[in-house]
């Protein structure tokens, strides 16, 4: 049932949006909305708007919407968000992004496959337009879903951090995620206050896939019993890890500076006198940010890798001969004077020697 034909002007989830929005420079350039269709991404794009005519801006926004024809659906949803940005008054880009087939490489899954798909064309639509933000609806809801699921899977600190509320996504382009601490629920009441429909996309309800398995068989029977506020939890939980993971993070980048000097053939040295009685973990972080510093391969890196790096190191501090080699062709050695040597380029990417 639709609810009051106005607009409240002194709307929550508005002032939540603004909030979580860049204070200066957002509207300078057109805005990137990924819209789907489902109420999270139409609740993000009805608000985006009012707070867009408030501030003169209503001709900034662009809707992007990928059809991928993975559900019989599929058509409806494109031309629903086609009529939702013509009412809107925004203008909408649409793509037909065909998977090819049932896996990608390094068997990677369907859903995986589109979503890198999407984000690749969104990132091309970003450049093509000149738009300096990409805005998508995850919301808290989702946020405790990956939490929960990260943290079923294994991962370390980092993962536990859950989604960024705003990350690089490519040059140039920023991500944001304005209603991270928005419940769905909330979106849902927010659309039905105005008027508004969506789209349901039924994928979402089967438990076969384990994101669907926690939204709809674990989280809602753990709220429902003794932990109410579970979702509220895994958020905070998230902002902690969050904050504890950028802390390693910025440890582990002053003790890089601090202990790494280049060498002249493009190799990196690293002063094991000064680090290898430092926390294992630490050390490992300050691995991965020389990984990424250097722009060494990173995707086949693992923790048992870094590990014998912090090994590499210990070995050097006590004088010990020892090499490794590691994925993506990087060489690392004690050398003479008690210091590791990180060379690149001179392995097939065994990790031994």
């Amino acid at each position: 049932m639709a609810g009051p034909a106005h607009d409240p002007p002194d709307d929550d989830l508005l002032e939540t949006l603004a909030a979580a929005l860049p204070k200066q420079g957002l509207w300078d350039w057109p805005v990137l909305v990924g819209v789907s269709g489902g109420a999270d991404s139409v609740a993000l794009l009805v608000a985006l708007v009012s707070l867009a005519s408030r501030r003169g801006a209503s001709g900034r926004i662009l809707a992007a919407h990928a059809h991928h024809g993975l559900r019989p659906e599929a058509d409806d949803d494109l031309r629903f968000v086609v009529a939702l940005a013509a009412d809107l008054g925004v203008e909408v880009v649409t793509e037909r992004l065909g998977l090819g087939g049932a896996t990608g490489n390094g068997g990677e899954g369907l859903e995986a496959r589109a979503r890198r798909l999407r984000y690749g064309w969104l990132g091309r639509i970003a450049h093509e337009r000149g738009a300096r933000h990409l805005l998508v609806a995850h919301t808290a809801d989702d946020q405790a879903e990956t939490v929960l699921h990260r943290a079923l899977r294994g991962t370390g600190v980092a993962g536990l951090s859950g989604m960024k509320s705003a990350r690089r996504f490519i040059d140039g382009v920023a991500l944001l995620r304005p209603l991270l601490g928005v419940r769905r629920r909330e979106l849902r009441r927010f659309l039905v206050d105005r008027g508004r429909s969506w789209r349901e996309d039924a994928s979402n309800a089967d438990p076969r896939f384990s994101r669907a398995f926690l939204r709809h068989e674990v989280l809602p029977r753990v709220e429902a019993g003794a932990w109410p506020a579970a979702t509220e939890a895994l958020v905070r939980l998230g902002q902690q890890a969050g904050l504890v993971s950028a802390a390693l993070d910025s440890a582990a980048g002053y003790l890089l500076d601090r202990h790494a000097r280049r060498l002249a053939d493009g190799a990196v040295s690293l002063d094991a006198a000064a680090l290898a009685h430092l926390d294992p973990h630490l050390l490992a972080g300050v691995f991965v940010a020389l990984w990424r510093q250097e722009g060494w391969p990173e995707r086949d890196m693992t923790a048992a890798h870094y590990a014998r790096l912090v090994a590499l190191l210990t070995a050097a501090e006590r004088q010990e001969a020892a090499a490794i080699c590691l994925p993506g062709g990087v060489r690392g050695s004690v050398s003479s004077s008690g210091r590791i040597e990180l060379c690149p380029g001179v392995s097939l990417g065994n990790d031994a020697c």
